[in-house]
């Protein structure tokens, strides 16, 4: 039978993941007590908790409450971070500070029930902050004040699943960009191939009309070959066998 301090320290994780619009694990192995200090002090100005728990302790919450797909990353030195309001914020904090400290590791995050992977926690910090998303809101809307009122309290209440449906979008968006970016090299291969194509027909044109212009430039020499010449000396042995050779002797006679 657990403990009573066991079943108290469960309790309080699942009302945390209960009260949490997002949960980060991070796996924090060799950072110092005062780095831990620092990223503790960067979170809670983001809006949330950073807690160093036992992983039994939070694979037991984990499953009392029915969440799938982190248990098998709650072990070691995992320390869980709550985002009790932004989520985005929160993203961007652990983000940043993994850049300045690669010892501390993103393994997955959970948002409105579902699991990010780390470079799907990268694309999460990159959207806009929920404060300057109510403004563009509250700057667009034309809806009376008590309907604009009723909406911002909507997207304050809902606003893991609102990151959820912006991390998605995102995500489309990134690839119908590299789609295209495939399309456009598709074509520009297609491109080259045509156009290397028809140098080489040029190329083999060209040599065609070379090899005949040779050819022509050759064949007046042909006229000086013995057999074109046989008819003049035909001609000349006609010429001796002429009748003025009887002639000749007639006179001599």
């Amino acid at each position: 039978m657990p403990r009573p301090e066991k079943v108290q320290a469960v309790a309080e994780i699942k009302e945390q993941f209960e009260g949490a619009q997002a949960v980060f694990l991070t796996e924090y192995r060799g950072i110092a007590v005062k780095q831990m200090g620092d990223l503790r002090r960067r979170l809670r100005d983001a809006g949330a908790d950073y807690k160093v728990v036992k992983m039994t302790l939070a694979r037991r919450a984990a499953d009392d409450l029915g969440i799938e797909g982190l248990t098998d990353e709650m072990v070691g030195p995992t320390a869980l971070a709550f985002a009790n309001d932004d989520p985005v914020r929160v993203a961007k904090t652990l983000s940043d500070y993994a850049k300045e400290n690669d010892r501390l590791v993103i393994k997955l995050a959970l948002l409105a029930d579902k699991v990010l992977r780390p470079e799907e926690v990268a694309k999460l910090a990159e959207i806009e902050p929920r404060e300057v998303l109510l403004a563009k809101i509250a700057g667009a809307a034309k809806a009376p004040l008590t309907g604009l009122a009723s909406m911002l309290a909507s997207f304050t209440r809902d606003a893991a699943t609102v990151f959820t449906a912006l991390l998605e979008k995102k995500e489309s968006e990134g690839g119908a960009d590299a789609e295209q970016a495939d399309s456009a090299e598709s074509a520009d291969s297609a491109d080259s191939a045509e156009s290397a194509e028809t140098a080489e027909s040029a190329e083999t044109a060209d040599s065609a009309e070379s090899a005949d212009s040779a050819e022509s430039a050759d064949s007046p020499d042909q006229s000086d070959d013995p057999q074109a010449s046989a008819p003049t000396e035909t001609e000349d042995d006609s010429a001796e066998d002429s009748p003025e050779e009887p002639a000749a002797e007639a006179e001599e006679e």
